[in-house]
C-alpha cells in the first residue's frame, strides 16, 4: 500500500486509510456519492484533512472503495460461464450484475454515472465487459440469444436499470427483477424483430455516461 507517489504508507497511515475506505463503503451504500466527505471522515473517526490527505479528490475515494466491489462482477461471470446451459448461463450474468447494484446505492450511481475513468474500477469494468462478450457471445451461438444483441447494449441497460433500481430500493428492493425479466424474455429469439438502429459504439457510450455523470464535489 502507498501513499501519493511511491512512498510505502506509515503503518498508523495505513490504519487511517484502511479506515477511510471501510467508512466510505458505508456511506456510499446509504446514501450514494454525493454524500458530504465530511461524514465519511466522521464515520472514520478522522479529520477531513486526513481524508484529503489520502484522497485529494472523491473519484480517487470512489475509485478505492468500488475496484473491489466489483470484483465480484468475476464470481458472476464465472458461475455464468460454468452453466452447461448458454441462456441460463446469460440470465445469471444480467441477474448477477443487477444484483451487485441493488445492494449498493453508490455502486449503482458509480456505475450509470460513468465512474470508471479511475485505474481500479476502469480494469475491473473492463474484465467485466470482456467477460460479458464471452457470455453473450455463448449464448448467441446456441441460438439462445438474439443475433444482434451486443455487450454495449448492457451497458446501456445500465444507465436505465440503475434509475430503477434508486427510485425503488427503498420501496420495492425488488422491483427491478420484474423490469429485467420483462427486458430478457424480448431478447429471445423468437421474440426479435430487427433493428434499424445499430449498437451503439465505445466512443457514444462514453459520452453518454459523461453526459450523465453529476457535477464534481470536493
Amino acid at each position: 500500500m502507498t501513499a501519493i507517489g511511491s512512498r510505502p504508507l506509515r503503518a498508523d497511515a495505513r490504519r487511517n486509510r484502511d479506515k477511510l475506505v471501510t467508512a466510505a463503503a458505508k456511506v456510499f451504500a446509504r446514501r450514494g456519492l454525493a454524500a458530504p466527505l465530511e461524514d465519511v471522515a466522521r464515520e472514520a473517526g478522522v479529520s477531513i484533512g486526513t481524508l484529503y490527505n489520502h484522497f485529494p479528490t472523491r473519484e480517487e475515494l470512489v475509485d478505492a472503495v468500488f475496484r473491489d466491489r466489483l470484483t465480484g462482477l468475476d464470481r458472476v461471470a464465472a458461475e455464468a460461464l460454468a452453466d452447461p446451459d448458454p441462456w441460463n448461463g446469460f440470465v445469471v450474468f444480467m441477474e448477477g450484475l443487477f444484483a451487485l447494484q441493488a445492494e449498493d446505492r453508490g455502486l449503482n450511481e458509480a456505475l450509470a454515472a460513468g465512474f470508471t475513468a479511475a485505474s481500479g474500477m476502469e480494469e475491473a469494468c473492463g474484465r467485466g465487459m470482456r467477460d460479458l462478450g464471452r457470455v453473450i457471445e455463448r449464448a448467441r451461438d446456441a441460438g439462445a440469444l438474439r443475433p444482434d444483441f451486443e455487450a454495449s447494449d448492457v451497458a446501456l441497460l445500465v444507465l436505465g436499470m440503475s434509475r430503477v433500481i434508486g427510485e425503488s430500493m427503498e420501496v420495492v428492493p425488488g422491483a427491478w427483477r420484474r423490469c429485467l425479466r420483462f427486458y430478457l424474455d424480448g431478447l429471445r429469439p423468437g421474440a426479435a424483430n430487427p433493428s434499424d438502429v445499430p449498437a451503439l459504439t465505445s466512443g457514444e457510450l462514453a459520452e453518454i455516461a459523461a453526459r450523465s455523470r453529476p457535477p464534481a464535489r470536493g
